[in-house]
């Protein structure tokens, strides 16, 4: 299937692993795909900005909800900045961020299950497109079409209307 990508695309699966290992992530998700999607110099990118999704704006909102995980551990009595502390006192400094034993830190990261469907769902779009290579825009449509990772929560918390998203990326892959 990759034979099919075009450039733009390719590079937006290479960039999802560098924002995934830029999030310290252990695979890559459908938020990786969108924040690689905005490093992307194209019309899907001018489109995705237009309706404020900014590489600013989502990594904010990936790594608040983060943030509830350890809002969450509080309620519990647990503190995750002491337990990292404590970690890094014990392993030294970065000892969380590093990479899994058995992985280099510049090895492959897989894909999630969501992230695989996208690209799969990005097959989709472009063959009901009636074309021939799979661009980051049909990346873009497959995130929308999948609906349900991370990447599209935090376009529903923004209040933006995923019907009329895809429809403009629709319209600049076929200008």
């Amino acid at each position: 299937m990759f034979e099919r990508f075009s450039q733009a695309a390719r590079g937006t699966v290479v960039q999802a692993q560098t924002e995934a290992r830029r999030l310290h992530s252990g695979r890559i998700g459908t938020e990786h795909l969108l924040l690689a999607l905005l490093r992307q110099d194209s019309p899907t990118a001018t489109v995705l900005a237009r309706h404020g999704l900014t590489r600013e704006v989502v990594t904010t909102a990936v790594t608040d909800l983060g943030g509830l995980d350890a809002q969450a551990l509080s309620t519990l009595g647990i503190d995750l900045d002491a337990v990292r502390e404590r970690v890094e006192a014990t392993f030294g400094p970065g000892a969380l961020d590093q990479a899994p034993a058995g992985r280099s830190p510049g090895g492959h990261l897989p894909f999630g299950p969501r992230a695989k469907k996208v690209l799969e769902l990005s097959l989709r779009e472009t063959l009901a497109m009636r074309q021939k290579t799979i661009t980051d825009g049909h990346i873009a449509l497959g995130l929308i079409r999948e609906g349900q990772g991370l990447a599209m929560k935090v376009v529903a918390d923004r209040g933006i209307d995923a019907t009329q998203l895809a429809a403009e990326i629709r319209t600049a892959l076929l200008s």
